[in-house]
């Protein structure tokens, strides 16, 4: 049986002066640990550390696994435990134990089993023998490393070998590609060139094309619409040919020619407006001289100025009844311009009968004659109408305006006969005027209606 801690050349003093000079070797301390767990079946769990008992049913893969690190910390830490472990592995290994004692240890032994059987049976100059197998252990790993790195360097060289020659093949196959990629954008350059000319060219052509097209289409437009301008004269005309004929039709129906008909209301008139002016002047028989022709301003006579500070204002309801008053005076009214003046917010039929209303009274209080013009395009479907006493109600044809139908009754009258137009339509006003007749606004007609 071996001492754990006194034999020959052991001591507590040399075993306490002994101290490594660094940790463990990593492999020395494998070595160590796998030694122990060989040795840990041979004790009882009264001869184990504390902290180990806990370990004592455990297989020995899984001891070194779960308790290594706690089996070096009790290797260190317990002499005791320590001294019962190199005693069992001095019987497992009895020729290098007896080696280490005499202090020559066996030079084909591996330098880890002897520095861990060393660190347990701690003989003289185990410090030494550790160290030795750490420096044996490095020096292993530097040859390792060293054979590693050369590996390395070698398959680095061998892959930069590969890497230059495919970068070489590479960059020849990049050359050839630029090259091609060159010419072919030569290729395409003279390409877009000529189409971007062809696109100018396109461009100026469309853009000619659209400017005689727009001239096209506005000449065109002004063709069609002097076309619709000539039929709209020649549906007029037309309609005014329609309308002499079937009146010089009724003429012949009736033994007698529609200017014998203008003739003789002219006629009318003329003796009507000479009896008014001897019954209102009450002239005497005539007592002119050849020096009564001569003019001249008497003593006492109304000078022009006078005359005109006498004329009534045009907005004067009395005026429409003076033009009224003359003989044979015949009133066209625009019926609609009337009354979308004086009450646009009523329907279309209450405006006419409202108006119609009082077109009647002021028809029998001045004994003129009254037409009413409708504009017939304002109709959605025949109006049934029956005009009242002493007025004459009139819708213009499809295709023709009122102011138009106004215009042929204006100019179907004789030549000197009054005629009033109402209208506040300044175009319809002029066209009156021009043609003889004496046009008045649509407000004056309302005043003069409101006053009745």
């Amino acid at each position: 049986m071996v001492e754990p801690r006194e034999g020959p050349g052991v001591s507590s003093e040399e075993d306490a002066a002994e101290v490594l000079d660094g940790p463990l070797p990593e492999g020395v301390r494998r070595r160590i640990i796998a030694l122990a767990d060989e040795c840990f079946g041979g004790l009882t769990v009264a001869e184990l550390p504390v902290q180990l008992r806990q370990y004592a049913r455990f297989t020995p893969s899984r001891r070194v696994r779960l308790a290594g690190n706690a089996i070096a910390a009790a290797l260190e830490t317990d002499a005791a435990f320590r001294d019962r472990i190199a005693e069992r592995a001095a019987g497992l290994q009895p020729e290098l134990a007896a080696a280490l004692r005499a202090g020559s240890p066996p030079a084909a032994a591996e330098p880890d089993d002897v520095a861990a059987l060393a660190d347990v049976l701690r003989p003289p100059g185990w410090a030494k023998l550790i160290a030795a197998a750490g420096e044996e252990e490095q020096r292993a790993g530097d040859e390792r490393a060293g054979e590693e790195a050369a590996r390395e360097l070698a398959r680095l060289r061998t892959e930069l070998s590969e890497a230059r020659a495919a970068a070489r093949g590479d960059a020849e196959r990049t050359r050839h590609e630029l090259e091609s990629l060159r010419r072919e954008n030569e290729g395409l350059h003279r390409r877009l060139r000529a189409a971007l000319s062809d696109v100018k060219r396109g461009e100026a052509a469309v853009r000619k094309l659209q400017q005689e097209a727009a001239a096209g289409r506005d000449e065109a437009a002004a063709q069609l619409a002097a076309a619709e301008s000539e039929a709209r004269r020649l549906r007029a005309r037309l309609g005014e040919a329609e309308s002499g004929l079937e009146a010089s039709r009724r003429a012949a129906r009736e033994g007698r020619s529609v200017e014998d008909m203008r003739v003789r209301l002219l006629l009318d008139t003329v003796l009507d407006a000479a009896q008014g002016l001897r019954r209102e002047l009450a002239l005497p028989p005539t007592r002119m001289t050849p020096a009564d022709t001569v003019r001249a301003v008497e003593p006492g006579t109304m000078s022009p100025k006078d005359v005109a500070a006498r004329a009534l204002s045009a907005t004067d309801p009395a005026l429409l009844d003076q033009l009224l008053a003359l003989p044979q005076a015949h009133m066209v009214v625009d019926g609609y311009n009337v009354t979308k003046t004086g009450y646009p917010t009523l329907p279309l039929e209450k405006q006419r009968l409202r108006l119609l209303g009082g077109l009647a009274g002021l028809a029998a209080q001045t004994g003129a004659e009254v037409t009413c013009v409708f504009d017939g395009a304002e109709l959605a479907a025949p109006v049934l109408l029956a005009p009242p006493r002493g007025v004459r109600v009139l819708f213009s044809d499809p295709g023709e305006t009122a102011d138009e139908l106004i215009r042929r009754l204006v100019r179907a009258e004789p030549t000197g006969r009054p005629v009033v137009v109402v209208s506040a339509d300044r175009e319809v006003a002029d066209g009156v005027a021009a043609a003889g007749a004496r046009p008045v606004s649509s407000a004056l007609l309302l005043k003069r209606l409101a006053r009745s």
